[in-house]
């Protein structure tokens, strides 16, 4: 029994020696466990050399949360062209309402306990009208050396009040420890920052509106580009004066606005369209928008109205621009009965359309079906609206020309246009562009499998008859149709 022991005594050993060691390793992988990563305040005190507190110099500026993409495109280039850098950390934020990070904060002792330390960059996505979103950070601490100098820049954001609201803004600080103020590359970074977001590549030119939350898709809240269809001039079905008028105070204008600036004329304009719905109005914009090339548009809805003042502000910093205000009868109409809150953001599109800035160039496209409520500030005197474009219902010779626009791809007799258009006097183009739909899913229901899709007379008749009868008075109304047709059967 002893030799056997004696025998088996290396292996005893080395079990002895490998269970140790793996002893040592699990209590020495415990014990870094427990102990605390070093905290951005250690970590940006050792980045300026441990400097004393008033040493270290912080500048801070705030910055539209909706300029975050041509922002951060201009810090990376500034970065990549005059540093090096050597720690690029996220900053961990717990999205508290009304509160934010600097660096003041982030080298003080820590709060209740809690001490900031790095965590993983997260990143936003934003919609730019690309085939991919861009990315920015949301919370990230860049440790650079600059000239011989470290500094530090901190990209963040904060939530504050804004008149009955809340306002997300970019806090971006920069930091260095004080030396000569002439080799300090503080100045020369906020310029680069402001000149990127002055030009604003990222947006100008493009078709646009303001969100207050992330899309289904997951991009961050924000500016949404919009890609609309284009209108050629042929598909406009209006009367020739109205199309006339809209493009010599439109499109001509813009042509001239050159020559007129020189005279010291406004180069900038309101016009106002008007009449019943579904005449072509929003339409007759999408037109308006491709025929002006080079402009900015921003689209405002009248849920939107509320956001007017940013709408303003970035239709001013991307010039030359449009600003669509679709039914401003909802903002415009007679003061009597209106609140405080309304009163107010007609007051601010009345001054910014009442020559504030003469010299900007920005034009203002609005959109009614009650040009009898708008309020006679807004709607008679020039400078504010300098041309009221009235949208009649089409006429005959503009209901055929509808007729074949909207049956599309589907053959259609000379003939039945000519009795559609005399059958359908009274009504606007949205009530013939769901006549040809429904028309052409009568035509549906019989045809052969195979057979060309052709619209006939009694595909159009059957489809008036549930429209303007089967529906009752109401669907006439939602479509359109002045009640002509029905008392005329």
């Amino acid at each position: 029994m002893f030799a056997t022991l004696l025998d088996s005594a290396p292996t005893f050993v080395w079990g002895v020696v490998i269970g140790a060691s793996l002893v040592v390793v699990a209590y020495t992988a415990y014990r870094r466990s427990r102990t605390p990563k070093a905290s951005l305040g250690d970590i940006l005190r050792r980045h300026f050399h441990n400097a004393s507190d008033d040493q270290i110099e912080v500048h801070s500026r705030e910055f539209p949360y909706r300029v975050c993409v041509d922002a951060f495109q201009a810090i990376t280039d500034w970065i990549t062209s005059n540093c090096r850098v050597q720690a690029f950390l996220g900053v961990p934020v717990t999205d508290s309402f009304m509160s934010s990070i600097g660096i003041g904060s982030l080298l003080s002792p820590a709060h209740e306990g809690y001490c900031y330390r790095p965590t993983a960059i997260e990143f936003d996505s934003f919609d730019v009208g690309e085939e991919q979103p861009k990315q920015c950070v949301k919370h990230a601490l860049w440790l650079l050396e600059c000239r011989g100098r470290n500094i530090a820049v901190l990209w963040t954001s904060v939530t504050t009040h804004a008149g009955c609201g809340f306002q997300t803004k970019l806090l971006l600080s920069f930091a260095h420890v004080q030396g000569d103020p002439s080799n300090s590359p503080v100045q020369e970074f906020y310029g680069h920052v402001e000149r990127a977001i002055a030009s604003a590549t990222t947006y100008r030119g493009k078709i646009l509106s303001l969100e207050t939350s992330s899309d289904y898709r997951g991009h961050c809240g924000g500016i949404v580009v919009h890609r609309l269809k284009t209108v050629a001039r042929d598909d406009v079905i209006l009367p020739d004066s109205t199309v006339r008028l809209l493009e010599r105070n439109i499109v001509r204008f813009v042509e001239q606005r050159g020559e007129l600036a020189k005279l010291s004329f406004p180069t900038k304009k309101g016009v106002l369209l008007y009449g019943p719905p579904g005449t072509g109005k929003t339409y007759t914009i999408h037109y308006l928008i491709g025929a002006v090339p080079g402009h900015t548009t921003l689209l405002v809805t009248a849920e939107q109205v509320g956001m007017l003042n940013e709408y303003i502000t970035l239709a001013r910093l991307l010039q030359p621009s449009i600003v669509v205000l679709e039914d401003v009868d909802l903002i415009g109409r007679e003061r009597d009965g209106m609140e405080v809150g309304r009163e107010s953001l007609l007051n601010r599109l009345l001054n910014e359309m009442d020559g504030l800035r003469s010299d900007a160039e920005i034009l203002f496209l609005l959109t009614t079906n009650r040009p009898e409520c708008l309020e006679r500030a807004l709607a008679a005197r020039p400078g504010r609206v300098d041309q009221a474009i009235e949208f009649p219902l089409p006429d005959e010779a503009g209901r055929r020309k509808l007729v074949r626009l909207y049956a599309a791809g589907a053959a259609i007799a000379d003939e039945v246009v000519g009795h559609t258009a005399q059958a359908t006097q009274g009504v606007s183009a949205s009530f013939i562009k769901e006549l040809m739909r429904r028309a052409i899913q009568f035509h549906l229901e019989c045809r052969v499998d195979g057979d060309q899709v052709r619209i006939l007379q009694n595909d159009v008749d059957q489809a008036i008859d549930e429209l303007l009868f089967a529906g009752g008075s109401l669907n006439r109304t939602l479509l359109g149709a002045d009640g002509s047709i029905a008392s005329e059967e």
